[in-house]
């Protein structure tokens, strides 16, 4: 090596890569990853793969679950430490409300990598907080509200009240919007309050709402990415979080 060589890389200061996270989203979300980049700290990184998906029906949702698999696969190549399924709607629409919980298993058990899916880890972050009772804010249509009510009763969690923008186009709904929704469906048999979707823009409003109004707030990409910071701590990583979720 040269000596302009040698000096260049005595000066280089390296780059710590501790982990790295691997996320499956909707083909049109454009939300979740920009959430999840601003949260990981410098010495983790993100890698990301794409299901099809470009409207909300029952039959598209319920269609990416089956695809799961197949993604977590090509994420697998790059020797992530955990993979996200990062989508709440897919999981909310099957019959069984565990599906979602069985086919990720599966893939962790193919893989030889944990495997998650959002809507698991909603339920598996209220669990934490030893939350039963939720007031739920969402930019979904009212069908999709209906089974996203379901599921969440079925995996033991009573919502006390739902509201939702109806909209398709969740990603262009303003945290401003999003806070003045939450704070319209608190109630007080609430124990918490739950904003659904991943590609809603929650990250601004997590800690304001919680300060507002006393309660733990919950989003499902806040969810996802405790979640995952939990399982990688086995592997002695930590990541931190906005919200009661992470303190």
């Amino acid at each position: 090596m040269n000596t302009v060589a040698t000096n260049i890389s005595e000066s280089i200061s390296p780059l710590s890569w501790d982990f790295k996270l691997g996320l499956i989203v909707p083909s049109w979300n454009t939300v979740m990853e920009r959430e999840f980049q601003h949260l990981l700290p410098d010495y983790g990184s993100l890698h990301a793969s794409r299901i099809f998906h470009n409207q909300d029906t029952e039959e598209s949702l319920m269609e990416m679950l089956f695809k799961l698999e197949d993604a977590a696969t090509l994420l697998a190549h790059a020797k992530v430490d955990v993979i996200c399924f990062g989508c709440t709607g897919s999981g909310l629409v099957q019959e069984d409300v565990y599906l979602d919980r069985k086919f990720s298993d599966s893939a962790s058990a193919s893989l030889g990598i944990p495997v998650i899916t959002t809507s698991d880890a909603v339920v598996r972050a209220m669990e934490h907080l030893r939350i039963s009772r939720v007031s739920v804010a969402s930019p979904y249509e009212p069908w999709l509200n209906s089974h996203l009510k379901r599921y969440l009763n079925e995996r033991g969690i009573v919502v006390t009240s739902i509201a939702g923008f109806g909209t398709q186009d969740h990603s262009n709904c303003s945290p401003k919007e999003t806070l003045e929704l939450a704070l319209s469906v608190v109630d007080s048999q609430a124990e918490a309050i739950f904003i659904s979707c991943t590609n809603f823009r929650t990250l601004e409003i997590i800690e304001p709402l919680e300060n507002a109004t006393g309660l733990p707030v919950i989003t499902s990409t806040q969810a996802s990415y405790w979640m995952m910071s939990e399982l990688i701590k086995k592997s002695n990583h930590s990541i931190q979080g906005p919200g009661k979720l992470f303190s």
